[in-house]
């Protein structure tokens, strides 16, 4: 009789372990203790590994042979391509959501928008899920299941850098989704790209400062300042 694999304590032990990796409560290029990692997580090493490996093959760990595992570096140049991949692709989900996207899932969008354009009484970590929401809300209108799996991964790479300076850029943010949004409603679909492109470059062009601000509350914080991500599939 074959034995099933504990499928769930792996995936528990990995959500964990992602958690850790994007709010880098796992300091960047720290070599991973498997031993006191399975003992603070009371996980046994075959679902640790499991997790580990899984979150190598994402990009949110490395693994250097006889070495071990170790967590992303924070590299200005890796997060500076992040960003070229997202806008690539973004551009097509908004070009084919534009195309694609009934007038009502283009007009829940908006109440969406409504409903959380409010700049008082929130956490820089619901402004960063509603922002996130906004965008793969956009990439699944298209349909594309492996799009948004990929914008997914992105984003949450990126969510650290995203975070650290939200809530100065909220008005900013909310105005331009709306600009964006009310582009796609009109179903000019080069305007939504340009409107796009302008709204994520803006970031992209700040992102050394993001990185340098990102190593000082990682590093200089004592652990203090590790948010509490939100899920941005919720419904708001």
């Amino acid at each position: 009789m074959i034995k099933s694999k504990p499928t769930g304590r792996v995936e528990s032990v990995y959500q964990t372990l992602r958690e850790m990796a994007v709010d880098f409560r796992l300091k960047p290029g720290e070599r991973i203790n498997e031993v006191a990692l399975a003992k603070t997580l009371g996980a046994s090493r075959t679902p640790l590994r499991e997790a580990l490996n899984r979150l190598v093959s994402e990009s949110f760990l490395t693994f250097e042979p006889g070495r071990g595992f170790f967590c992303r570096k924070l590299m200005i140049k890796d997060v500076y391509e992040l960003y070229q991949v997202r806008l690539a692709l973004e551009r097509f989900a908004f070009a084919e959501a534009t195309q694609q996207a009934s007038d009502d899932d283009l007009a829940d969008l908006l109440k969406f928008l409504e409903r959380t354009a409010t700049d008082t009484g929130q956490s820089n970590e619901q402004l960063l899920a509603f922002d996130e929401y906004f965008h793969e809300a956009v990439a699944g209108l298209t349909q594309n299941d492996e799009l948004v799996r990929m914008l997914k991964n992105l984003n949450a790479r990126i969510r650290f850098f995203r975070w650290v300076d939200m809530e100065a850029r909220r008005p900013r943010t909310q105005s331009e989704h709306r600009e964006i949004l009310q582009a796609m409603l009109d179903r000019n679909g080069d305007k939504a790209a340009a409107l796009l492109t302008q709204h994520i470059e803006r970031r992209r062009d700040e992102i050394a400062t993001a990185v340098k601000e990102c190593h000082s509350r990682i590093f200089m914080e004592d652990g203090d300042m590790a948010p509490e991500f939100l899920d941005a599939a919720a419904p708001w």
